[in-house]
């Protein structure tokens, strides 16, 4: 798709046709009332949101789906128990982000604020935590919030064992009966041992509340849980309702006028799929989009002189790096993983593939997180100590191996190149593999590439959290394969305690470990980065990277 269409043949795509075509796509009947006959397109513009995407969602239940037009959509269509606190970002004040820092002056040294729980308490020796609810909160399809939303919903990932089987095992939680009705309006979560992150899991995308009757309605006794429902519906307790969705075209939301909290500002959201960035960008600047998202980081560059189009970039948890198969030869001597490390240029890569948007990858997890700790990065790039070690590990004249790479994000490619000539003068003889988009993840999933491309975020700002689920050998994500059995106490041990001073050590030795024996091969922090026009305000930062469309406004 390029500034002109198809269908519109010679005309610029400006956006009052943009906007239009959506209509066209689904039928009148199947949008909101602003896209009727004798309204004008022009005012309801101020009160439409138009997102450029490069993909619709492709699904809609987060047990299954974390693809990424998935998860921009199920913060409108979702609500939570939990949220924390906003404060303005320190290095972009125009932004607000979360506050997910460890507050001490805060009930349970935690910025939180209550969303479908009012309020919450937690016993003495740290194995119940009670939530009372909000009343008067009604779901998209009119059923009333209560405490039978939250078990549901809870049962539901301990029956469908997708995802929902980490966020279970994280907090501790083995069978559906540790989630206890209390009464219409209060739950209670019931462990075996003290867990810090139960209230940071209460704020987690993946872990929205769902309406449990409409779910028990429409899948009956074939489908308890809803599976086919959710695919390609909502049923939750958040500020947009789904209006409408085309797959590889669009989807289209619209404000719920009964939600509990504040309404949003815009009525209608269209979330265009527009696949290349290019096109994505020129339909920004040319005012046909509101914000045009996942544009290469040369594109950002271009805007800086744009007159009405700009990007905020933040610091985000997002991290890419190199998988190094800590079970395959000769990947599974750690001197060949720190030899990896040390030839990897970062710095260049940083400045000229990111073009400035991203900082050096340093700690096992996101350094915006509490806990982080960067001081144990050794790795600065430096090919003479590369070639030390590998001739220290008995590879004096290097060896052969495959790199792989998804051919569906523009900055591995390049990132890949830089590293094969890096490597090239420690004598690793490197043959790069590009990998469809389609099976890219197939193939990071089945562990059997000895060196494969990463890039992921840990949705809890928590060390625990994070070192469990890239590390731990039990965890579906550890995809280097690594193994440490005294990694594996350590986290668990960090995550049954809420002594803070005893976690902070605790991880420190984790990262300390984890940084010295190098399952990765660390890469960058890209920054989150999202264009958009220079009249669209309340761009807020969340740790699982997706719009809120809640949160923007005409400014």
């Amino acid at each position: 798709m390029s500034e002109r269409t198809s269908g519109l043949k010679g005309q610029p795509l400006d956006r009052r046709r943009f906007v239009k075509t959506a209509a066209v796509v689904g039928g009148a009947a199947a949008l909101p009332d602003a896209f009727g006959a004798g309204v004008s397109l022009a005012a309801d513009a101020t009160k439409t949101l138009v997102v450029a995407s490069p993909a619709t969602p492709q699904g809609l239940d987060i047990e299954f789906d974390v693809s990424l037009g998935s998860i921009d959509v199920l913060g409108a269509l979702y609500e939570y128990m939990l949220g924390y606190e906003k404060i303005p970002d320190p290095q972009n004040p125009e932004v607000m982000r979360e506050d997910t820092s460890v507050r001490p002056d805060k009930k349970n040294g935690l910025a939180l604020r209550g969303r479908l729980a009012e309020d919450w308490e937690i016993s003495p020796d740290g194995l119940k935590a009670t939530f009372k609810l909000r009343e008067g909160v009604v779901s998209n399809w009119g059923n009333p919030f209560s405490a039978k939303d939250v078990k549901w919903t809870w049962d539901r990932k301990f029956n469908l064992k997708g995802q929902g089987i980490f966020q279970t095992a994280v907090l501790g939680l083995k069978t559906p009966d540790q989630i206890k009705i209390e009464g219409p309006n209060a739950i209670s979560f019931n462990l075996e041992k003290p867990s810090p992150i139960l209230l940071k899991q209460q704020c987690n995308l993946a872990n929205p509340i769902y309406d449990h009757a409409k779910c028990s309605e429409v899948g009956g006794t074939d489908d308890p849980w809803a599976t086919k429902f959710l695919q390609n519906e909502s049923a939750g307790f958040g500020p947009y309702r789904l209006q409408q969705i085309v797959r590889g075209q669009q989807a289209v939301f619209t404000a719920r006028p009964d939600y509990w909290d504040q309404k949003p500002y815009f009525d209608t959201v269209i979330m265009r799929e527009v696949p290349t960035s290019a096109s994505r960008l020129s339909l920004l600047t040319g005012g046909a989009v509101d914000i045009a998202q996942f544009l290469q980081p040369r594109e950002y560059e271009s805007l800086k002189n744009a007159p009405a189009a700009t990007y905020d970039a933040v610091r985000a948890s997002y991290m890419i790096w190199l998988e190094l198969n800590t079970k395959m030869p000769p990947f599974d001597n750690v001197k060949v993983r720190k030899a990896m490390n040390l030839a990897i240029p970062r710095q260049e890569i940083i400045r000229t593939i990111y073009y400035g948007l991203a900082d050096p990858l340093t700690a096992p997890m996101p350094y915006i997180y509490p806990m982080a700790d960067q001081s144990f990065f050794t790795y600065g790039y430096n090919l003479d100590a590369a070639k030390a070690m590998l001739a220290e590990a008995g590879f004096p004249d290097g060896f052969k191996t495959t790199v792989s790479y998804n051919a569906g994000d523009p900055t591995q490619e390049p990132i890949a190149l830089l590293y094969q000539t890096s490597l090239r003068q420690i004598g690793v003889d490197v043959q790069l593999e590009k990998l469809p988009a389609g099976v890219f993840y197939e193939n990071v999933t089945k562990r059997q590439k000895p060196v494969i491309f990463y890039l992921d975020s840990p949705w809890t700002p928590d060390p625990g959290y994070s070192t469990f689920l890239y590390f731990h050998q039990k965890s579906y994500v550890n995809y280097s394969n690594y193994a440490n059995d005294e990694v594996d106490r350590l986290i668990e041990a960090g995550l049954a305690t809420l002594d803070d001073p005893v976690r902070i050590e605790t991880y420190k030795k984790v990262q300390q470990i984890l940084m010295d024996e190098a399952p990765w091969g660390f890469i960058a922090y890209p920054k989150y980065t999202v264009a958009r026009k220079k009249d669209l305000k309340g761009m807020t930062y969340y740790v699982s990277n997706n719009l809120r469309f809640q949160d923007f406004r005409r400014g």
